[in-house]
């Protein structure tokens, strides 16, 4: 009788990991994984927007409602005529859309966490700070949707451009810039704040003395001295000039234009790093 024996099969050798893609021992994500970690979190916020069109809902009225009522309502009284005012107010909307825009960020991500979204994040092998990048590529997007529909109904209402194409997307590249440095004021705030009423209502006591302290609805000059020292160093009244200026074709763009991406810049500076500390901490 002759003895049986048996081979064990060899055990399948593991995919190789390519380089960028590797996690350190230290627990760190490399740079192309983040990337993949990213495309796929973007991909999976637009789904939830495809899911849920209300959420558009915002986006897409908010620039025909603000352009109609300022247009047709208070541009009488302030501009004199209706006639002339979209070439002020449509530059100065332009501004204050990224503000508005993004407010909701910071309930969206409270809603994340009540919702439990972030414990499935906690469990996955992803980088931390994707997560949050991926919501401010995503509300960019939703920032450029409305800059179309408000330079549409601009349009329609008798927004003249002076300026070229190019220096439109200029005045567009501005707000979109700024729109994004503010998502992660919001953003920390979200993630600070303990309750979605408290997020709106501190959302709503930076946005008001911004928006009506400011060069977007009227010129600074008729405003008392004390308020048009703050109106003039207000990034928002610097972006709907330097907008204005851009889509007029005429005034200096390069000083306001300047401000504006030294104001982004600072924001994103102090605000994305402490928003990727705290939501890791509560991850």
């Amino acid at each position: 009788m002759s003895a049986t024996t048996t081979q064990a099969r060899p055990e399948p050798r593991p995919e190789p990991v390519p380089a960028g893609e590797r996690q350190s021992d230290d627990g760190r994500i490399g740079a192309r994984a983040n990337l993949r970690h990213i495309s796929a979190l973007i991909r999976r916020n637009a789904l939830q927007i495809k899911q849920n069109p209300e959420s558009m809902a915002d986006a897409l009225l908010m620039p025909i409602v603000m352009t109609l009522l300022f247009v047709y309502v208070f541009g009488g009284a302030i501009a004199g005529e209706a006639g002339g005012y979209p070439n002020w107010i449509v530059p100065g909307l332009m501004a204050m859309m990224g503000l508005s825009l993004a407010m909701s960020v910071g309930t969206g991500v409270h809603e994340d966490f009540s919702k439990g979204v972030m414990d499935r994040f906690r469990s996955m092998p992803i980088a931390r700070s994707s997560v949050l990048i991926a919501k401010v590529i995503v509300e960019l997007g939703r920032l450029l949707v409305t800059m179309a529909v408000l330079l549409v109904v601009g349009l329609a209402v008798g927004l003249e451009l002076n300026g070229r194409w190019v220096e439109l997307l200029a005045a567009v590249g501005l707000a979109a810039l700024f729109g994004a440095s503010l998502t992660w004021i919001f953003i920390l705030l979200g993630l600070t704040m303990r309750s979605a009423q408290a997020i709106q209502g501190m959302a709503f006591m930076v946005m008001m003395p911004l928006q009506f302290g400011s060069s977007i609805f009227v010129p600074t000059e008729t405003m008392p001295g004390w308020l048009q020292a703050f109106a003039n160093v207000n990034p928002l009244s610097q972006l709907a000039e330097a907008s204005r200026n851009l889509i007029n074709g005429a005034g200096d763009v390069a000083g306001p234009a300047a401000s504006v991406v030294l104001w982004s810049v600072a924001i994103t500076l102090v605000t994305a790093p402490l928003a990727i500390s705290k939501f890791r901490k509560k991850v």
